[in-house]
């Protein structure tokens, strides 16, 4: 008996069915990876505003408390607001394209916009809360799913 030839598709073709694998994502992940990129752009603005309006004003602006550790002259709270606003308005705004290095950049700002509003909880306790909350949803939205797989 002769035995048939497998045609060179056959021969090709993987012994078992792939199975298709979806994004790592959540259809909820990804709109939060778009708000993150949002709210980066956005709170990234709000804070380099603060931060100009903290270098015009000055000591005005800050609200002094008794025997705080972390006191810094109001000129190095304006820049450093300043700094991190722009690179983080930048970042966001960078994030839409999907760009790991991007989502990186992002995720480093939030940090350091976390550590700064952290610091700056004495003096604005309500705003440096919310933007706290804001940036840990940042912070797990881009380390949750890339929009370049979507």
């Amino acid at each position: 008996m002769a035995k048939s030839r497998p045609t060179p598709a056959a021969r090709l073709a993987p012994p078992h069915p792939v199975r298709q694998t979806r994004a790592r994502g959540t259809v909820f992940a990804a709109g939060a990876s778009t708000f993150a990129a949002t709210v980066m752009l956005v709170a990234g603005l709000f804070q380099f505003v603060e931060g100009l309006v903290t270098l015009v004003n000055g000591p005005e602006f800050l609200v002094r408390t008794a025997s705080y550790v972390f006191t810094f002259n109001a000129t190095a709270w304006g820049w450093f607001h300043m700094v991190i606003g722009l690179g983080a308005a930048v970042a966001g705004a960078f994030i839409f394209t999907g760009n790991l290095v991007a989502r990186s950049v992002g995720i480093a700002f939030a940090v350091l916009s976390t550590l700064a509003n952290f610091l700056w909880l004495p003096s604005f306790p309500v705003w440096a809360i919310i933007v706290i909350a804001l940036d840990v949803i940042v912070i797990w939205a881009l380390s949750t799913v890339d929009l370049g797989e979507l």
